[in-house]
């Protein structure tokens, strides 16, 4: 490991200054509050081992797994990276942060709401950022929210800034900003990768906190498997493109409304893409070249998996893994083809569900006793490792609004009451359902897998769209040119969908404005290909649609 940047030294000086201001922490025993590592990945869907999935190697976020309660079925709230990492971390729904887009900040646009990390600050945590947490630019202030969220000031990796230009060797010889980038590391700008160096700085700040008085709560955040896909070239070994398939559903539906389709535009921006010469809005991308994407999705996903490896194994490292809760998710998921599609800009099941974990020692798996390694870190390369015995999973529908309340009761500490509606004037409140109850009673006998009764949950997401049929700002629109709002219902039995009109200025849904409907029935059709909508009652909404 290289030396201590003088960063690194000024951000050990900081860090040594605002633990000794909160005083030293009473002697461990059972009631004392645990540390926090929150890992966000970015565009992860439950494409892992944990999650059934047998192509994916995934071996580290497995090994998480089975010492965590798994949710099956945890949806985001809107599957664009800066409005879903803000609703999550302040517990609010975008209609309530009132941001869709990534042009404003919710504490000058809608309210001055508590954040996760701000909570756990306030709390005498020291809170620390690291990588991708809040999106960065005007969504976050330009400051990841600082100073409110964070004890230091908050680490972005160096290398991140070539990650979308020209740094990809092409099959010419030439260097091109595309798509599909696998990189021999030592070739590129630093020779490093952002999420590289975020593991670095993230295991350093581990070892710093192990001789503090206090107690931490760091968040990490990852880039990958957000494109470009930018990796080490060696993951690509692990994907064969003749085990790669299509997806089981590449046609666009036939029944599918217009205004549900995302034209993937910022794929169509990279030079390898653009060499296709496809149409628009719909393609196709050929079938080679579509077992290309997926074959770096994969790869990518495996590349973050040693990144998640080596940080978890750093807490076994510095005799943390007894005191620090663990929670990874992602913001939200991505399409590799269903539906015709490439990204995330929709309110497929695809896009909406992420993986969500949460390792609560000595709760969700026995504590680890003094010299064990508990995380070992798994080479996804070891073909003769065994995959983890699966751990304990729930199938209740949950939302990513419970990560607030969630994390501050598995904590210790108060959870935040219930906001009221509206709650624009509130500062501390929030939407989302505590799933503490989730991790409760758990015997020795009880089955590991599904417990609770999902049939009686629901998880809602929104997207928003400029235009009733596809065109060039239908993924991202701009606030000030959304015209159409889709609200969507997730239960056990069927996703259902409306795609309603909707006024920016005074953020106002019309739901008598019907633009077009979705209804998908789980049991009979799980990837959303039948849209029977038109068969149903039309525009008749069910009364729990909106939250």
């Amino acid at each position: 490991m290289p030396p201590p940047s003088r960063s690194l030294l000024w951000l050990g000086l900081v860090l040594g200054a605002v633990c000794a201001s909160l005083g030293p922490a009473a002697p461990g025993n059972a009631t004392d509050p645990l540390n926090v590592l929150l890992i966000i990945v970015d565009d992860l869907r439950p494409s892992l081992g944990c999650y059934g999935n047998k192509l994916i190697k995934s071996p580290n976020i497995d090994q998480l797994a089975s010492r965590s309660l798994l949710f099956q079925n945890a949806f985001a709230q809107q599957a664009v990276c800066a409005p879903s990492r803000v609703s999550f971390l302040t517990g609010r729904r975008p209609d309530t942060t009132r941001l869709y887009d990534f042009n404003s900040y919710w504490r000058v646009h809608a309210g001055n709401f508590s954040t996760i990390p701000q909570y756990f600050k306030e709390n005498g945590y020291v809170t620390m950022s690291v990588g991708k947490v809040f999106h960065p630019g005007i969504s976050s202030n330009h400051s990841d929210d600082s100073p409110y969220s964070w004890s230091v000031p908050p680490y972005h990796p160096s290398s991140e800034k070539y990650e979308n230009t020209k740094t990809c060797r092409g099959p010419d010889g030439e260097l091109h900003a595309n798509l599909l980038c696998p990189v021999d590391v030592v070739d590129v700008p630093e020779g490093t990768l952002p999420d590289k160096q975020s593991t670095e700085q993230a295991i350093q700040l581990l070892g710093k906190m192990k001789t503090s008085a206090s107690h931490f709560f760091l968040a990490v955040g990852y880039h990958k498997p957000h494109i470009p896909f930018r990796y080490p070239k060696e993951f690509q070994k692990l994907y064969p493109l003749e085990n790669v398939s299509l997806a089981p559903d590449p046609q666009v539906p036939a029944g599918l409304p217009l205004v549900a389709y995302n034209p993937w535009m910022d794929l169509r921006q990279r030079e390898d893409i653009q060499a296709l010469n496809l149409s628009v809005p719909y393609g196709p991308i050929p079938a080679d070249f579509q077992r290309k994407i997926r074959q770096s999705y994969f790869a990518c996903v495996s590349y973050l998996d040693t990144q998640v490896g080596h940080l978890l194994s750093a807490l076994d490292d510095f005799q943390l893994a007894s005191s620090t809760i663990v929670a990874l998710t992602s913001d939200h998921g991505w399409a590799l083809g269903e539906h015709g599609e490439w990204a995330k800009y929709s309110n497929f099941d695809v896009t909406t569900r992420v993986p969500l974990m949460f390792y609560v020692p000595g709760r969700t798996a026995p504590l680890p006793v003094e010299g064990e390694k508990f995380f070992p870190y798994l080479d996804p390369f070891d073909s003769i490792s065994e995959a983890p015995e699966p751990g304990w999973q729930t199938g209740d529908l949950v939302e990513l609004l419970s990560l607030f309340p969630t994390l501050a009761g598995l904590a210790g500490l108060h959870v935040p009451p219930r906001c009221p509606i509206p709650s624009f004037h509130v500062e501390l409140c929030r939407e989302g359902r505590n799933l503490l109850k989730l991790f409760e009673g758990r015997g020795e006998e009880e089955e590991l897998h599904v417990r609770g009764n999902p049939r009686e949950l629901v998880a809602y997401s929104q997207y928003p769209r400029p235009a009733d049929s596809p065109q060039w700002n239908s993924d991202k629109p701009s606030l000030e040119d959304i015209k159409v709002m889709g609200y969507s219902i997730r239960t056990v039995d069927y996703r259902y969908t409306v795609w309603v009109g909707f006024n920016p200025q005074e953020f106002l849904a019309n739901f008598s404005d019907i633009h077009a409907g979705e209804l998908y029935f789980v049991a009979s059709d799980p990837l959303q290909d039948h849209n029977v909508y038109n068969d149903s009652q039309g525009g008749t909404l069910p009364q729990s649609f909106m939250p």
